[in-house]
């Protein structure tokens, strides 16, 4: 089979001349589309479940919400592990799927029963989401929003938080290959009605009542409308509070016919919720910054240069004092991985070419040889790009060039063996016959 290959390149040598161009072509094209990062993924196909109970010691959140979930997602077929992590108002379920399941037929089976489990978690005690469509590696961006000097009275942590989440998450949102922006650090801005049960006492008021007040002055109502001929006007009532004021001047009741309001019974202000960490960097004190998550599967050089042309579109919004500085782009390692392997590979391949020409003694024997180095590499990048793997410091570095030769060394000293016995034979022959 192999002579006949040999006989039909040599006697048909303008088809494969075609078949190596059209085999160049493809490659560079692979090559274009081909996903490139620094190191492979080998996170397994896994589903998390997080639930956030901000009131809940660790036993009660394994007994309340890991248990009940653990338990309705046993029934999922395909799985192949189920685990979990019960801390101080953090209940975290990961469910691993065999590699043949779609993960997002996956998320569909484990949203089905997070509905399930909802039902049975007390009221109250959070509700169970799924984590983003990312990985272990899906970090490819991370940074912190530096205050400049002469701004430090300016912002603070709250402040920053602030920009953070209005300003920055939001003009992040909508990345090509991004699933997900997070932000740390910083105090999440709320408004605090801090009641002053003294005051409530002597105007004989209670908690639910000031709840029930808040809840039913924060909200627009529409109506019907009013004709007159030959306008039509739509009614529609603005109740939703703008600022401290609104909060302070809402009526909780009537005593005597002398309204109540909150600014009477309580002290409205800025707040935070608890929470569970803070971010530090450099040891100057707490920070603010996010982390942008890579969706899963995709290329993770087009996402980050998705983001760093965001992320100069950010800049221009920032307020004055207020700098964006990355401190982990993934672009710079790939970068660096990516050289590595170029070095390595065109080293290794000059090592080949020149043992080559040396073993075979002819240049142009080890030449044609060599060939075989760049169409083999140009065919396993197809090969690649077509069963979705990544070019990284794994898949390139594991390269060997001498058995990728091998065979071709083979052939070309058949070749020369076989054109030396046949110069050799037609010598001897006409010796013999004078």
């Amino acid at each position: 089979m192999i002579k006949s290959i040999i006989e039909f390149s040599v006697r048909n040598k303008l088809i494969i001349a075609m078949l190596v161009i059209g085999l160049i072509g493809a490659g560079v094209v692979a090559l274009q589309s081909l996903p490139i990062d620094a190191v492979p993924d080998i996170t397994n196909n896994q589903v998390q479940v997080v639930t956030v109970s901000q009131s809940l010691a660790p036993q009660e959140v394994e007994q309340f919400i890991t248990y009940p979930v653990e338990v309705v997602m046993a029934n999922i077929p395909n799985v192949v592990e189920i685990r979990s992590i019960s801390r101080f108002g953090l209940s975290v379920v990961t469910i691993v799927f065999e590699d043949h399941v779609p993960i997002l037929h996956a998320r569909q089976y484990v949203k089905e029963q997070i509905d399930q489990a909802i039902s049975e978690i007390p009221s109250g005690l959070g509700t169970p989401d799924l984590m983003p469509i990312t990985t272990g590696l899906g970090e490819i961006y991370q940074y912190v929003l530096e205050v400049q000097p002469g701004y430090e009275n300016r912002y603070d942590a709250m402040e920053l938080r602030t920009i953070q989440d209005w300003i920055v998450k939001r003009q992040l949102a909508g990345i090509p290959g991004i699933i997900e922006v997070s932000s740390f650090g910083g105090f999440l801005k709320q408004y605090e009605v801090a009641l002053d049960p003294i005051l409530l006492q002597s105007y004989d008021v209670s908690i639910p009542e000031v709840f029930n007040a808040l809840e039913r002055n924060n909200q627009n109502t529409g109506g019907s409308y009013i004709e007159k001929t030959p306008n039509a006007f739509y009614i529609r009532t603005e109740g939703i509070v703008k600022n401290a004021g609104d909060i302070e001047n809402i009526v909780v009741s009537n005593r005597q016919g002398i309204p109540v309001l909150v600014k009477n019974v309580a002290k409205v202000q800025l707040g935070a919720p608890k929470r569970f960490g803070a971010m530090t960097m450099d040891g100057k004190g707490e920070v603010v910054g996010g982390i942008t998550l890579m969706f899963k599967g995709a290329n993770s050089s087009e996402a980050i240069a998705n983001v760093q042309e965001r992320i100069e579109e950010v800049k221009k919004s920032l307020p004055p004092g207020v700098e964006l500085y990355p401190y982990l782009d993934r672009s710079l390692l790939v970068g660096k991985t990516i050289k590595t392997v170029e070095k390595n590979l065109l080293e290794g391949g000059i090592i080949v070419v020149l043992v080559l020409v040396l073993l075979l003694g002819d240049l142009r024997a080890g030449m044609v040889v060599a060939s075989v180095i760049p169409l083999a590499m140009l065919f396993a990048l197809i090969l690649m790009n077509y069963f979705g793997v990544s070019a990284n410091l794994m898949s390139l570095g594991a390269i060997d060039f001498g058995i990728v030769v091998d065979g071709a060394v083979i052939v070309v000293e058949g070749v020369l063996h076989t054109i030396f016995t046949y110069y050799v034979g037609e010598a001897t022959y006409a010796n013999r016959n004078g």
